[in-house]
């Protein structure tokens, strides 16, 4: 039991760093978190963003990946 919950949780983490490292780089490969349809505020001395377009697309592009993953 404690050795399947082991690999369970190295893969998670293996999968983590990569989707991090992905997220990295993705901003300045692809323009990610700067798409049309994300809320960026500024007044002042306060700005609000809120990348809505980007999140559909990543949970988009997630759920393909998993599902092609677990198939």
């Amino acid at each position: 039991m404690w050795e399947s919950l082991g690999k369970m949780i190295l893969f998670f983490g293996i999968f983590l760093v990569l989707i991090g490292g992905l997220l990295l780089l993705g901003g300045r490969l692809f323009g990610m978190g700067r798409l049309p349809g994300d809320i960026f505020l500024q007044r002042g001395n306060f700005s609000f963003y809120f990348p809505v377009v980007t999140c559909i697309v990543l949970s988009i592009l997630l759920t393909i990946i998993l599902n092609l993953i677990r198939r």
